[in-house]
């Protein structure tokens, strides 16, 4: 989950390391570090914090040469403080290296090489692979690439690492298993630049290398990088892929922070999700990931989502999609524990793996899992070249563009827009539904974007209840139906980035629990719009307000009876009920923004939180 950056060449590396580190913070943001090379010294500043932190204590220091190495910390072994941060250097002073991931067997490591008169300084895992690679260095007598590449045959865990060797300075060692590295390749293979995703380098080059799982990179200044595989030591061809990533995409464009930015670019996202797939007013729907496979889906006995966070939500919207409109049966699985509990898979089942990076770490075992039982794996992500969408057999790319906020958004739409088309494909394959029926849909899809437009203008109104609820201690969220995982969704937001104590629940099972803990100082948010269960909804509204709680409601425009009751209504443009997520979300985003901004919160970088979870 951390951030890795490098570079080598012609250029200055500290600054392209340093703006790197801040595009790679959501990554990590508990301390930073950087290591250059001036030709003679090996210059290293590392400190708990941010990159800002970083830049204040290198200020005064030599930030000279050519080849350097960074990394923004996301702590998984050892507390954020100085010693802990990244880079880490060898007992010999000659080998640096930063590190992404987890070596799981990295206390054995440690305590033969304690025993063999290695000393260490930090309590993390990272410091004993630079001093495992130069054990093995000085034992076999053999450079850095090799080093490398036998001491990570010895090791079980994570990793997207880059070393550095002082005695061989115009070389870099890149290698991953599990986490991802990106490599941009300078004009003429005269410069690289080294990072965990590519955004760090997109203004130097377009051309990018995505090192597969297993596989380490001897990187050369002026000459070239060459590809090997780590178990076999078989030179791979690389692949060159063409960025499509902007600069603008990255950066805030004059919002105060990358979340709101992301909540307003919405209906754009939601219309480059689905532009292309649905064909004029023809009421067809062209996905190849689906058209190419279809006779997967159309003779599956089930089909079984698996996500983690936001993910997760969106499939349990997926569920209520494709069983309505395809009655195939769905199961929803949280990826962490479908890949432990020896899940029954079949060949005839499709797998569905739902992630905003493409490389969440639990997300990526399940899909090896449900490949070795025979099913057939189709991936939705939104990061093109990710892992995921290289791992699966076929999949979707969302086209929300990059995410940067660590609370997710636009994602989460997008990622309900394309389990909508797919929905809406199946049926018609399947002739769970009549074409005129499909076309209505896709209509009204069509519109969702503009209402969603139209929605966010709300905003100063619900920064008005923000301002009224920002004192809460707890929340509670319900909805039902397609609304059931909103209600979840919208309690994980003000969680996340408020650090207020919120839940979701299906309306109806408040009275099974829940309301016990409803009293005059506890917040309601209930979505509660006229398609789906109303009725319903009205009474647990009536039940709440019996105990005097206060009831934010997300209502359908025009609605008087539930305005006559709750405290507070933010209302929704009227649509069908299976996509009415695409609307209630947007308030529930806003809310928790203006809460967490009014309490003076890090929306963009809450506490104890990573963007892309790449570890376990």
């Amino acid at each position: 989950m951390c951030g890795i950056t490098g570079y080598i060449g012609g250029r200055e590396a500290y600054p392209i390391i340093i703006n790197g580190l801040k595009r790679l913070e959501y990554r990590g943001y508990d301390s930073a570090g950087v290591m250059v090379f001036d030709g003679k010294e090996i210059n290293l500043s590392k400190t708990k914090g941010k990159v800002s932190d970083l830049e204040k204590i290198t200020e005064n220091k030599n930030k000279e040469g050519g080849i350097g190495i960074g990394h923004t910390r996301w702590a998984t072994h050892g507390v954020p403080n100085d010693e802990n941060s990244h880079p880490h250097i060898s007992n010999s002073g000659e080998l640096v290296i930063v590190h992404n991931g987890i070596i799981e067997n990295y206390a054995t490591i440690k305590k033969e090489l304690i025993s063999r008169g290695y000393e260490f300084k930090s309590d993390t895992d990272t410091e004993v692979l630079i001093n495992l690679i130069e054990e093995v260095k000085k034992n076999e007598d053999c450079k850095l690439g090799k080093a490398v590449q036998l001491a990570l045959k010895n090791v079980v865990g994570a990793y997207a690492i880059a070393v550095f060797d002082k005695t061989n300075p115009d070389e870099l060692i890149v290698a991953r298993l599990g986490s991802p590295i990106a490599i941009g390749v300078g004009e003429n293979n005269k410069e690289f630049f080294v990072a965990s995703d590519a955004s760090p380098f997109i203004e130097y080059s377009k051309n990018v290398i995505y090192l597969e799982d297993g596989e380490l990179a001897i990187i050369k200044r002026n000459k070239g990088i060459k590809v090997r595989k780590i178990n076999t030591d078989k030179e791979v061809d690389t692949k060159i892929q063409k960025l499509e990533l902007s600069l603008d995409q990255i950066e805030k464009g004059g919002y105060d922070h990358f979340m709101i930015k992301e909540i307003h670019e919405q209906p754009k996202a939601i219309i480059d999700t689905y532009r292309g797939r649905i064909l004029g007013n023809e009421g067809i729907i062209r996905m190849s990931g689906i058209d190419d496979n279809i006779s997967h889906f159309t003779n599956a006995n089930r089909i079984i989502i698996i996500a983690c966070g936001t993910s997760w939500h969106a499939g349990l919207v997926g569920e209520y999609l494709l069983e309505e409109l395809t009655r195939i049966p769905v199961e929803v699985e949280y990826a962490s524990e479908f890949r432990y509990r020896n899940p029954i898979i079949k060949p005839n089942d499709v797998v569905i793996a739902i992630s905003q990076s493409g490389e969440t770490a639990d997300t990526l075992a399940a899909i090896k899992l449900a490949k070795e039982k025979g099913a057939f794996v189709y991936g939705i992500c939104n990061v093109v070249g990710s892992s995921i969408a290289r791992e699966t057999h076929a999949g979707s790319y969302t086209h929300a563009g990059p995410e940067i906020g660590v609370a997710s958004t636009k994602a989460f739409t997008t990622q309900i827009t394309v389990l909508s088309l797919i929905a809406l494909k199946l049926a018609e394959a399947k002739n769970t539904m009549a074409k005129d029926d499909i076309n209505k849909y896709l209509e009204l899809m069509k519109q969702i974007p503009e209402q969603v437009e139209n929605l966010l203008k709300i905003d100063s109104e619900v920064k008005e209840i923000a301002d009224v609820y920002k004192n809460a201690k707890n929340c509670l969220f319900l909805g039902r139906g397609f609304n059931f995982p909103v209600a979840l969704e919208g309690a994980l937001k003000l969680k996340e980035i408020s650090y207020i104590h919120a839940e979701g629940y299906p309306a109806a099972e408040m009275k099974h629990g829940p309301i016990a803990l409803i009293d005059e100082n506890m917040p309601v948010i209930v979505i509660a719009t006229k398609r789906g269960h109303y009725e319903k909804v009205v009474s647990n509204i009536q039940e709440i307000k019996a105990r005097s709680a206060k009831v934010i409601a997300i209502v359908t425009e025009g609605d008087t009876t539930i305005k006559e009751i709750a405290d507070h209504i933010i209302e929704i443009p009227d649509t069908d009920e299976i996509f009415t997520p695409l609307l209630t979300t947007i308030p529930l985003q806003l809310l928790s923004y203006h809460i967490a901004v009014l309490l003076g919160k890090n929306v963009d970088q809450p506490r104890n939180l990573a963007k892309s979870v790449t570890v376990e």
